[in-house]
Formats: C-alpha cells, structure tokens, sequence
C-alpha cells in the first residue's frame, strides 16, 4: 500500500508541477512509474495468493459452503473433517491436501485453482443450488495417494506392519488404489458422493 501511494505521490508531483526532463526528473518517474508500481504488485499479489490458502476462503464460495461446514463439525468422521481438527495441518488444511507438492508446486496449485474461477463465473456454478452442484459435479481428476504420502510416506513400520497396506502397496504407488476411498480411509467429503461413490 505503501509503495503504491509513493508512486501516485511522484506521479501527482509530475503531473502537477510539470519539472524539466532532467535525470532527477527521469528517476524519479522510473520509481513512479515502474519500481514503486512493480514492488506493489508483487506485495499485494503475495497477499492475496496468501489468502487463497486459508480455509475460510475455500468455503467462501457457495458450493463450497458444505465442504467448509463439513470440516468444521466436530463431529464428521469424513477424512477431511479429521485431517482439519489435527493441529498439524494448521490454519491451511484445505490447501495442505489439495496442493501440488513439486518444484513448482505452488504456482501449479494457484493455476489450478483458476479453472475454479473459470467454472464459478464463466461455466455458471454460481447460478447452480448445491443439490445440483453435488449431483452433476465431479473431480476433474482422482486424488493423487502422493499428497497423502506428504504426510504418510508409507515407509514406516506403522505403515508396512499392516497387512492392507503390504497387500495393497504397488495399486497405491501406481495410484489404481486410492488411500481416500471407502475401502481404506474413507472418503474426504462423504455427503457429497454419491451411494455408488461411497
């Protein structure tokens, strides 16, 4: 905000006082129009992809509302209402599960997200009630068991010492078994699969 309000202040002055092209009046633009505008587009983007982690955030788009409810109920026994109350996932558990964790993790997980965007105001999700959001909607792609493995490597004892998991190891690695399913962990957002899902 800062930066932002000097550069107006070095373009007002520009503007108002009308100066001579000199190299002070030169530099002084440069900051004006470039530097001091560049520094607050980085400041206020770092905010806002910053905000877009937080739960709240998630459920505030009303599609989204159950999905947020459901991880706030104390009472859930979906995965991701567990995962949320672990004081380990922190005040992000939304984004601790749903985020790529390679090299370009972040950026890919924030375009990601943008196709959220498109879907909410150019595809009309916005316009839909959540029964029809629920009964038409469905994951563009199968959680992948390496988010979970994040957390869960999979390489200790409390892991391989129990028979599911041994049996089941090279469909997790290859990702045709999912830890998220009925069959193992249960689901991340039960209420909105449908019975088939489940």
């Amino acid at each position: 905000m800062g930066t932002a309000l000097i550069a107006a202040g070095v373009l007002l002055h520009y503007l108002v006082r009308r100066p001579s092209l000199t190299a002070g009046t030169r530099l002084q633009l440069l900051l004006g129009l470039a530097v001091f505008p560049f520094i607050a587009a980085v400041a206020t983007t770092a905010s806002g992809l910053e905000r877009t982690t937080q739960r709240d955030f998630c459920g505030s788009c009303h599609v989204m509302t159950a999905h947020l409810n459901d991880v706030n109920d104390v009472n859930s026994l979906g995965l991701a209402a567990r995962h949320s109350r672990n004081k380990l996932m922190g005040a992000h558990p939304c984004y601790t599960c749903h985020a790529n964790y390679g090299m370009l993790g972040y950026p890919l997980t924030k375009l990601k997200g943008m196709s959220h965007v498109w879907n909410y105001y150019g595809m009309g999700y916005r316009h839909w009630e959540l029964p029809k959001f629920l009964d038409e909607v469905r994951v563009a792609e199968p959680y992948p068991n390496q988010n979970c493995q994040q957390c869960h490597s999979g390489t200790l004892g409390s892991f391989l010492n129990v028979r599911q998991h041994l049996a089941a190891q090279d469909g997790i690695a290859a990702g045709s078994i999912s830890c998220a399913s009925a069959g193992c962990h249960g689901v991340a957002h039960p209420f909105s699969k449908r019975p088939e899902e489940l």
